[in-house]
């Protein structure tokens, strides 16, 4: 699903509230409650009004203060809870603390990690037996980067992780982890469980299984 990060003042962009790619309305006032400004960018109450769901967005300045789920994409449909919970976690304070929303992430697919089959005590470890066993290299460049770049969170390193748009990668990261592992296997392994059974029990003798 596209997803188009919300910005103060853009023209349009995927709603916090209702998840659609919607045009906005915009109106700003003054913390005395003065609008009669013709300069925008004079006032710091900034308010966007979604036309999909009527629903708005609170900006002080250039950030988004409500609704408080930062400015992170929605998760894959098929993440599961315990990874969940962190990344709504993690988007919930992306806006106020990039820092602390990679760290979360990375704890997150340490959860995925474990989701998955491996032990989860060293992620470096259980992504590094997950490529033995086929991990395809792009999930595998995704895992590794939301890991090093929550790593260089906790322990500051040569990654700016107070970089917003740094972050919000990584969201876009765990979610394409979630669609290869997950996702994918899930819809294939439902579409071909749908096929007749002769024509199933046929490709598994022509495989020897």
């Amino acid at each position: 699903m596209k997803y188009i990060q919300p910005k103060v003042f853009q023209n349009s962009f995927t709603c916090p509230h209702c998840g659609a790619i919607a045009k906005q309305d915009w109106w700003m006032i003054n913390w005395d409650g003065e609008q009669n400004s013709d300069n925008k960018e004079t006032h710091q109450l900034r308010i966007g009004t979604c036309h999909h769901c009527q629903k708005t967005t609170l900006w002080v300045v250039d950030k988004m203060y409500y609704p408080d789920t930062g400015n992170a994409p929605f998760p894959n449909p098929e993440i599961p809870e315990s990874v969940l919970k962190l990344y709504i976690e993690a988007s919930s304070i992306s806006s106020k603390s990039p820092r602390g929303a990679a760290a979360l992430l990375r704890l997150s697919i340490q959860k995925l990690c474990q989701e998955l089959g491996e032990p989860g005590k060293n992620i470096n470890t259980d992504i590094g037996n997950l490529v033995k066993n086929g991990l395809p290299v792009i999930v595998q460049q995704s895992l590794d980067i939301v890991r090093v770049t929550g790593n260089d969170a906790v322990h500051p390193g040569q990654i700016d992780t107070d970089n917003p748009e740094t972050v919000g990668q990584l969201f876009d990261l765990v979610n394409i982890i979630i669609e290869y592992m997950i996702a994918l296997p899930k819809k294939v392994s439902g579409i071909y469980n749908s096929l007749p059974r002769d024509k199933v029990k046929g490709i598994s003798d022509r495989d020897g299984h």
